[in-house]
């Protein structure tokens, strides 16, 4: 029986201290095997406790993969703190951008930075908020709220919120596209209705997703390539099937007035229609079946919005029992030059309808002057009256 080596304490203290994974040490390794459960012991070694090997035989180990987001690299691009508030009484989603920490300066050498945020998945540009431009520092300060209207309690359960901070290169000599600085990301069903949580979180490189890119080919290791292509497949398709966006609709039944006071005041997250990102959104309005009173109205146009604010009010004549038994047909519309104007969505609201829609009709009606504020996700179908 042979006496093992002892270890110094250098030996000892190398491993206490090492940061990150601890690098495979001859020594150690042969004398303390159970570190390295995977490690085949050198050939020729007499017996459970091998004598030492020189550094050419020792075993090459791998070290692990390091997981995502939290690498020496990503590390080093800083900080964001934030704070987040879902206000479920407005159906409103606020982003508070405190400050950030320890950014990494970009080539030029120069910190214009603003932070740009994103609901996910979405079109990018009916989702896209930003803060101002802070000038000249690696910590700067925005202290600046982004709010998203029309936020609900299914989009707690299913979106993310991305948050980007940037360069502004509208302060650059040459203008010009740069990347992100970091980004980070948070799924938002950890939030609990009416209560602020606070975040500071380090910033990563950029995802899979770039904007403004076109083959990701291009910009992406081959092995993410179809990663990239399977994200943006998903994305496109939610988006498709219910991303037209959603309008916030006040109806109230006035009895001094004897009629209905109908408010279009305001939409989000708008489809983007035109080769600029946007659209020119207008409201139309059509109370159906026409009896001969006057049942369309149109708002006034909003241009290059996908958020538009509209808080006008329209008002049909009519007694409770009457307007119980029609339909209020509401669309949205991309003005465009010419005859054809291009259809975003609609939605109708009637006692025959489901859900929500039904619910605010047989309310408002139900109730005289009392009005009653919902948002309504728009669909794809235009039944005929609405393109009268």
């Amino acid at each position: 029986w042979r006496r093992p080596q002892r270890v110094s304490m250098q030996e000892h203290m190398a491993i206490d201290v090492n940061p990150g994974p601890i690098q495979p040490i001859p020594l150690i390794s042969d004398y303390f095997p159970h570190f390295y459960p995977f490690a085949e012991p050198a050939r020729g070694a007499p017996g459970p406790h091998p004598a030492v090997s020189p550094a050419s035989s020792a075993p090459q180990l791998q070290p692990d993969p390091e997981p995502e987001g939290d690498s020496d690299d990503s590390a080093t691009l800083g900080t964001l703190e934030f704070t987040l508030l879902f206000d479920a009484d407005n159906s409103a989603l606020h982003c508070t951008a405190h400050h950030a920490k320890g950014l990494k300066p970009p080539a030029s050498g120069s910190l214009d930075t603003y932070v740009k945020a994103n609901l996910l998945p979405g079109a990018s540009k009916a989702s896209q908020l930003r803060t101002r431009t802070v000038r000249g520092t690696r910590g700067p300060v925005w202290e600046e709220t982004l709010t998203y209207h029309g936020f609900t309690h299914q989009d707690v359960g299913r979106k993310t919120l991305r948050l980007c901070v940037c360069e502004d290169p509208r302060l650059r000599p040459r203008r010009r596209r740069v990347p992100p600085l970091g980004e980070l990301r948070v799924p938002l069903r950890k939030l609990v209705p009416n209560r602020a949580r606070s975040f500071s979180v380090c910033l990563e490189k950029r995802r899979l997703v770039l904007e403004g890119t076109g083959d990701p080919s291009k910009s992406l290791p081959g092995h993410q390539v179809h990663e990239f292509v399977k994200l943006n497949h998903e994305e496109v398709a939610e988006v498709a099937g219910e991303e037209r966006g959603r309008i916030l609709l006040s109806l109230c039944y006035s009895s001094q007035r004897g009629g209905l006071l109908v408010g279009v005041l305001r939409c989000a997250h708008l489809a983007p229609m035109d080769a600029n990102g946007y659209s020119d959104p207008f409201v139309r309005l059509f109370l159906h079946p026409n009896v001969g009173k006057k049942t369309k109205y149109k708002t006034s146009v909003r241009k290059k919005t996908l958020n538009p604010e509209f808080h006008e009010e329209f008002f049909y004549a009519g007694l409770r029992e009457e307007l119980a038994q029609k339909t209020l047909l509401v669309s949205v519309w991309d003005y465009d030059l010419g005859p054809a104007n291009d259809f975003i969505g609609g939605v109708q609201l009637s006692g025959r309808a489901g859900g929500e829609r039904q619910r605010h009709w047989r309310e408002c009606l139900g109730h005289s002057d009392h009005r009653l504020e919902l948002w309504h996700p728009l669909d794809g179908s235009a039944p005929l009256q609405l393109s009268d």
